[in-house]
């Protein structure tokens, strides 16, 4: 699985962290930025990510800002991107299960390392349920 990782510089050093631990998993990991810990704009890097996710360049993606919501809402604007923004490991898993979010994303300043890997793996771990689920992820990708 190709997974897409980007932050703002608010979440640069969390994004360091995540991106050390995936590629240490096994996972092939690109990295969209930014690089560095200076002040940048989150839409960049949330569209940057919606773009490698929409292109399917990446199988799906991680963003991260201060709160996860900045980002998810730039990676939303691209068509086809179901970013959820997630505290916890609970709605990570039910937004994959359920919404089939192809990006999940969270705040550094929300979360810490621990629950941020705990957010990672249980949505890396969901499966969508399709059933029930299938029209309603249709009307979201057809709006």
């Amino acid at each position: 699985m190709k997974i897409g990782i980007a932050s703002d510089h608010a979440g640069y050093e969390l994004k360091e962290e995540i991106l050390k631990i995936m590629k240490e998993e096994g996972y092939d990991m690109v990295d969209y930025g930014t690089k560095s810990p200076d002040r940048v704009n989150y839409p960049d890097f949330g569209r940057k990510l919606g773009e490698g996710v929409a292109s399917k360049e990446v199988d799906c993606g991680i963003a991260i800002c201060g709160t996860g919501i900045g980002i998810s809402i730039a990676a939303n604007k691209v068509h086809g991107v179901r970013a959820a923004v997630c505290s916890e490991p609970v709605s990570a898993k039910l937004s994959k299960e359920h919404n089939d979010a192809n990006i999940i994303a969270f705040g550094a300043r929300i979360v810490g390392i621990e629950m941020a890997k705990a957010i990672v793996e249980a949505w890396l771990n969901a499966k969508f349920q399709g059933g029930r689920h299938v029209d309603r992820v249709s009307l979201l990708d057809n709006m």
